[in-house]
């Protein structure tokens, strides 16, 4: 199995932490964000880490991992990142956005997934999201699943908190067997529609999956409850997350 981890991203919503390296390397608790997901890799046996780097590329530290590039980071987003090392999506894949930390019990969830496409939804969302904002409306999306569990909508704007069953966290788990018809189906799409009015190349992850999912594609959420959070403001770095992480993990320097 592989771990994809998406850091090209500027992380402008997190400067001035982000003037100089990119959002991935800015530390939390004195440790990079990215730094915990490469231990919780190590922690449940997964050695092929791949990272899919753009901004500030030169200032990632990842050791014993490979890294793609994507030289168009400055108006491309998630999606087009992930398709600049599609030569990585020829195995069991995890993709992990580079802004979030979640515990080694999250990923072993993700890795257990029966599923060919499972993406990790957190049914306990309102603890993080009232923590880190006053109107837990600003800035969730909506998420509905269907009776057997599959995600049937999700990144909309929700209206009320009735629109959410949980929150996806950015983390997505594929099976080979059904890879090439993800890969098909992306190659399929348009080039110059407007994808929940952006473009091709910006369109964002959640975009991409509403789409798989309105094409037929069943994809299942991994329920899980707290475990993570993610990091998209200053204010967000100095907040205790004990609450919805149990105990963040303090792991060593990496090698």
């Amino acid at each position: 199995m592989k771990l994809l981890v998406l850091c090209a991203g500027q992380g402008s919503r997190l400067r001035p932490y982000t003037d100089t390296v990119p959002k991935c390397m800015v530390p939390y608790r004195g440790r990079p964000l990215l730094h915990y997901t490469l231990a919780n890799a190590r922690e449940v046996g997964i050695k092929d880490v791949v990272i899919f780097a753009g901004y500030k590329a030169e200032a990632i530290k990842a050791p014993g991992t490979s890294v793609v590039l994507n030289p168009c980071y400055e108006s491309t987003n998630m999606v087009y990142t992930l398709f600049c090392g599609e030569s990585h999506l020829d195995d069991d894949i995890l993709i992990s956005y580079g802004d979030i930390v979640y515990t080694p019990e999250v990923l072993r969830a993700m890795i257990e997934a029966p599923n060919p496409f499972s993406i990790a939804v957190d049914t306990e969302w309102r603890q993080l999201w009232d923590l880190r904002m006053e109107d837990p409306l600003e800035d969730a999306e909506s998420l509905k699943l269907d009776e057997s569990g599959n995600v049937i909508e999700l990144g909309k704007k929700p209206l009320s908190v009735e629109e959410i069953q949980g929150q996806y966290i950015g983390l997505i788990r594929i099976r080979k067997e059904v890879l090439p018809h993800v890969r098909k189906f992306y190659h399929s799409l348009d080039r110059n529609h407007l994808y929940d009015g952006r473009s091709f190349e910006g369109m964002f992850m959640t975009s991409f999956i509403q789409l798989l999912i309105d094409s037929g594609t069943p994809v299942s959420a991994v329920k899980i409850r707290g475990g993570w959070f993610e990091i998209d403001t200053p204010s967000d770095l100095s907040l205790d997350y004990s609450a919805v992480v149990r105990s963040v993990p303090e792991y060593q320097e990496l090698p």
